[in-house]
């Protein structure tokens, strides 16, 4: 196998990684062609006997991705901005995409096979709560997290791609343990009720408000990135869809996958409106966060247009 080919093998798994780290897909695929063509220009500095290839280009991403965290704002849920907003409160002027955990498509950084148990895990650590929740880990500490819990990295390991030492990685670890158990807990998605989609994308099509309702927890968010616009449970996202009765009426809902979450592309009058993403918790959704930024449509293989899609 040539050296670029096994360098490839490894994209997938990395661009994870740097997702987590960097909370955004653009980015993150930025970082990981930078780490690969480090890799690929240094290749005559890679010993196998003295590092596998996938440790050596760890260190190389995590280089990367600390680079990168130097010159950017921490990256946030709007329900980490501030309190939630009251119903019929305007969205607001729009805060910046920069502020946002940005989403990113299932097939960048999910394996399509594996052992099972790895890819629950796998789509837990993407789902948009927990990487919301790494961004209060200082960069050091967050690579340390997702190369010892979510990697399975040894400490020593760690130690060797971070230049540090296992009792330091150890205690990074405590520390950034810490500060995630005092973060609003992310919890952990399970397995998809296809039903409950199902049942979602007939109760928008007919705008039905209480069909909707019927499908949210109890304590369910709803959030409009850009915006730092945002309701707290599932009394206040009925009144505020009632006040909002029929602007959705005529949209359409197409599937797609995004953070290990069900999530859907939203149309307006057949063009790109928004990326809607799920996240499902003991078979009700527990949030719901539409991205208005079309944009996003691009990297996730969307049409534009679902008109023009129809005809092609």
């Amino acid at each position: 196998m040539l050296f670029e080919e096994r360098l490839e093998a490894h994209r997938v798994e990395l661009t994870g990684y740097c997702y987590r780290m960097l909370a955004c897909g653009a980015e993150a695929e930025d970082a990981v062609q930078e780490t690969l063509f480090r890799a690929w220009k240094n290749a005559d500095r890679f010993d196998e006997g003295r590092a596998a290839l996938r440790t050596w280009l760890y260190r190389i991403a995590t280089n990367v991705c600390l680079d990168m965290t130097r010159s950017v704002q921490r990256r946030a849920l709007a329900m980490d901005l501030g309190p939630s907003s009251p119903v019929g409160g305007l969205l607001g002027a729009p805060v910046g995409a920069a502020a946002f955990v940005q989403p990113v498509p299932d097939r960048l950084v999910l394996p399509l096979e594996g052992d099972p148990a790895e890819l629950v895990v796998a789509r837990d650590t993407i789902r948009l709560a927990f990487v919301a929740a790494l961004q209060h880990l200082p960069p050091r500490q967050r690579a340390v997290l997702i190369l010892r819990e979510v990697l399975c990295c040894s400490a020593e390991e760690v130690a060797g791609l971070l230049g540090s030492s296992p009792a330091a990685v150890n205690s990074a670890l405590q520390r950034a343990r810490a500060t995630l158990s005092a973060c609003r807990s992310p919890g952990t998605g399970g397995e998809v009720d296809e039903d409950l989609l199902d049942r979602y994308v007939e109760a928008f099509a007919a705008d039905d408000v209480d069909g909707l309702v019927a499908l949210l927890q109890e304590d369910a968010t709803m959030s409009m990135p850009p915006f730092a616009w945002w309701l707290d449970g599932r009394a206040a996202i009925r009144d505020a869809l009632l006040g909002a009765a029929g602007v959705c009426a005529d949209d359409r809902l197409v599937r797609t996958a995004a953070n290990g979450s069900p999530a859907f592309a939203q149309y307006r009058d057949g063009r790109a409106f928004g990326l809607v993403v799920l996240d499902v918790r003991d078979g009700r959704i527990a949030s719901t966060t539409t991205y208005l930024d079309p944009s996003l449509f691009v990297s996730f293989g969307l049409p534009m247009n679902l008109e023009r899609a129809s005809r092609m």
